[in-house]
This record gives C-alpha cells, structure tokens and sequence, in this order.
C-alpha cells in the first residue's frame, strides 16, 4: 500500500483516498519550527572537545581493510597541502561534524561533498553537464553536513592559496548564499522540473563573467570531450601476444601479481556486476568479452582502497572501460542511522542516482569471492575537474555559486526543500553562521594537517610518492 494514502470509505459506502501528505506551506512551517530548538545561528559552532579523538588515531582506523602497500601513497597525497589532506580526512570530520548542532533534516548526503568532488562527465545523451561525482560516502544525514564540508572545502583552499582572509570570507559566502537562494526557488517547484534540471558546459560558458574565464571553460569543454574511450584506449593500452594490455605505470597503475580480492573469480563477479544493471544495459554488454584488468590507485581518500580498471573488447564494438571501486562502510553510518542497504556498493549506487541529475548508464555493484563489495561505472567518460591551483579570485567565486546551486538541487532531489527552506530562512543569517563554521573548521584542520606532518617526522607514519 502507498505510504501516504489510506483507502476510506464514506457514509454511502464511496471509497474515497485520504492522505497525510504535507502542503509545502506545512513543511516550510515544519523547517521553521527547528530553528526553535537548533538556532540557525548555532551553526557556527565548533566548541573544541576536551576528549576529542586523535585524528592520526581517526586515520590509522579508517585504514583498515585497505591494501597495506598502498597507505604510504595515502598519506603522501594528504602531506601536500592542508587542502589535499583535507581531501583524505573525511572520517574526521564526520566525527567533528557529530558534535555540533544539527537540524536532522535528513537528505540523501554526499557525505565527503568538497570542491573538487564537483566536476563535468557525460550524460547517457552524450551531454557534458556540471555536477557532482563521488559518493563513497553517500548516506542519509543532516543537510547542512554536507554543506559545512563544501564551505570549509572552500576555505582551506583559498587559504592555501594564499588568499586574503577578506576574499576567503567572500568566497565562502557566496556558496552558501547561492545554495540558501537555490533552496528557496526549489522550494516551490515541482519535484518533476527539479529532477530534469541540470547544469551544461555550455550554460557554465555563456554565465561567466569575463572572456577569461570563458575560455577556459571552453578549453575544459574541449579537454573532457577527449576523455572518451576513442581517444584513451591507444594512450594507456599496448598490444602483446594477441591480445591487448593496458599498460603499468607503477605504483599508480599495475597488473596484480597476488591475490587482491579484485583478481578473485573476476568472471563470477563480473557476472554479478552484470545482474546489477537494467536489462537493456546487460544487452549491451552481451557484445563485449573481458580482455584485461589492472589495480589503480585513484584520489586521495580512496588510495588504499581496492579500485581498479577492466578493459572490455567487442568485436565490432571495439573497447569499453569499466571502474571498479570497492564499497565500504560511509564515513557518516557511525554517527546517523544504519545503512539500509545490505550492500555498499548498492548505497553508493542508488545514492548517486538520488543526488545527480543524470548518472552513468552502467552503475552496477557486485561482490567477489572474498565477500569485499565493489560498485561501478564506465572509466574517464568525459570525466573532467576544476583545478584549484589554477583559480584565481573572480573563478573561484563563479565556482563556489556553481557548486553552491548543484548541492541546492541535489539535496532538493534527495530530500525536501521546503523544510530545509523554511528553517535556513532567506536573510543571510544562516550563511554568516556556516561562514563563520568554516573559518573555524580551517584553522582545525591546519592543525590536524601539521599533526600528520609531525607523525611522518618521527616515523610515526611512512609515505612513498604516488
């Protein structure tokens, strides 16, 4: 039986259909009535904890279960900068994020929603559209997490620029003043318009704000239109004894020589892969056979993890690339509700499709012969992201409005704005409130970055470059 419909039965007999549903006017009120219990202003706190967990402890525990040979290359990438570390300590702060004040107005989060988990990639229409694109961390938490991770994100990463504290705060801001504005309008449409909303390459070129930045677009556009199979398979793949290889780039890209879970009964657990999918996408794999699969170390908070590329050949279809990327427990499970799903490869796929406004056509999970769960998607399908380093100030802030938009619509997909409306309100007191979150939360990660600093010094940790 639908949840918000009872069948009833009037005097004469009539069936007629009641239900509880909510007007968006109730739920606006619903949103509103939080803020009496959770002000909105509260969002600004990040009160130090006496007790507060080690974060190389955090991290140690979260390396459980990866490839030990490959955490050197983790924490390598996390040295870099304050930002790349940023990038790699999701479980910490999922901890911190569980001792400040929250609405539990539940969406479906991304849970590890930084800047540059945003990027382009291809539609099933073969589009180029903006949005996001990692979420091994989806599960369902209170809204503002995923922004206080995105704000905070912004302004570790204007700091490691080397932006002044006034241009950090602007930046900073404007995303969470456009994600509060987006909110509102969502608030009042039509959940049907809001799934088929979606931002272009080419919507993202004609709103910037000088030829500069519209011409690097342009050129990204250019750049990620490349990343197709066509243009790939000649540059990472060679042929050798009949058959084609993709080809090492130790310790990055290899052929694994032991047993790794990945390399276990590939056959069965493509096969199950395979199951995962809509009919007519199982048809289409029918074309192709498995000619070749490599471990790649991907990201930086996914290094460790058992991630790979299958290299797919068809006859007269010619090669197809799949990723395979282990699922493992949400950083965000141990603090919110338990994971519904009875697999994590499943959560992470149904996540994404709740969240993005188009998703790859061959998102599928599996599991192998070791019980170690996996999900995946086709490999480098125009995939292409922002590169921070090379973001000046007036780019930067027409890339916090856009990824400010895409979270609005996303949680807007995948939970209720007018609720979420209702409580933030349309006066700017809830962005200087998570503004004033994300300057706090930069200084506490600075000083988590030079505790992991000081446990390489003392050999505490090893690295190797990766």
């Amino acid at each position: 039986m639908w949840k918000n419909t009872t069948v009833m039965r009037d005097e004469s007999g009539e069936i007629y259909y009641k239900s509880d549903y909510q007007t968006v006017k109730q739920r606006k009120e619903y949103g509103r009535s939080i803020r009496e219990t959770v002000p909105r202003e509260s969002h600004s706190q990040l009160e130090p904890l006496p007790d507060r967990r080690n974060p190389i402890d955090l991290l140690e525990e979260s390396n459980q279960g990866r490839l030990p040979h490959l955490i050197p290359i983790r924490f390598y990438r996390m040295l870099q900068s304050p930002f790349t570390f940023y990038r790699g300590a999701a479980s910490i702060m999922a901890y911190d994020l569980s001792h400040t004040p929250r609405s539990d107005i539940i969406v479906q989060a991304c849970g590890d929603c930084h800047l540059s988990n945003f990027g382009l990639f291809a539609t099933p229409e073969r589009n180029l559209i903006f949005d996001l694109n990692d979420f091994d961390e989806t599960h369902p938490a209170s809204f503002e997490w995923d922004l206080k991770r995105l704000a905070a994100s912004f302004y570790i990463a204007c700091k490691t620029k080397k932006f002044s504290e006034k241009e950090c705060k602007q930046i900073v801001a404007t995303n969470v003043a456009m994600y509060r504005e987006a909110i509102q309008s969502f608030s009042t449409m039509k959940i049907l318009d809001i799934w088929n909303l979606r931002i272009r390459i080419e919507d993202m070129i004609a709103a910037a704000d000088n030829k500069s930045i519209r011409r690097k677009r342009e050129k990204m556009a250019e750049k990620a239109r490349k990343k197709v199979v066509e243009y790939v398979f000649p540059k990472i793949t060679e042929y050798v004894n009949g058959r084609w290889k993709i080809i090492d780039q130790q310790p990055i890209i290899y052929h694994p020589t032991y047993v790794e879970g990945m390399s276990n009964g590939i056959l069965d657990m493509f096969g199950k892969y395979v199951k995962s999918l809509n009919d007519d996408r199982q048809f289409f794999l029918d074309r192709y056979r498995i000619e070749d699969i490599v471990t790649r170390v991907v990201g930086v908070g996914s290094v460790g993890t058992r991630c790979g590329v299958i290299l797919l050949i068809g006859e007269n279809e010619g090669p197809l690339f799949i990723q395979i990327k282990e699922g493992r427990q949400s950083v965000l499970e141990p603090y919110t509700s338990p994971n519904k799903y009875t697999h994590h490869g499943e959560r992470i796929v149904q996540g994404q499709r709740h969240m993005q406004s188009a998703s790859d056509a061959f998102l599928g999970w599996t599991t192998d012969m070791e019980g170690i769960q996996y999900y995946l998607r086709q490999y480098r399908d125009m995939k292409y992201s922002w590169d921070v380093d090379l973001m000046g100030y007036e780019e930067m802030i027409n890339y916090a409005e856009g990824c400010g938009w895409t979270l609005a619509r996303a949680h807007a997909r995948a939970g209720d704005a007018a609720k979420i409306a209702g409580y933030i309100g349309k006066s700017d007191l809830f962005d200087e409130a998570i503004t004033s979150f994300a300057k706090k939360y930069e200084r506490q990660n600075y000083h988590d970055y030079l505790e992991l600093v000081n446990a390489e010094k003392t050999g505490l940790i090893t690295i190797e470059e990766g």
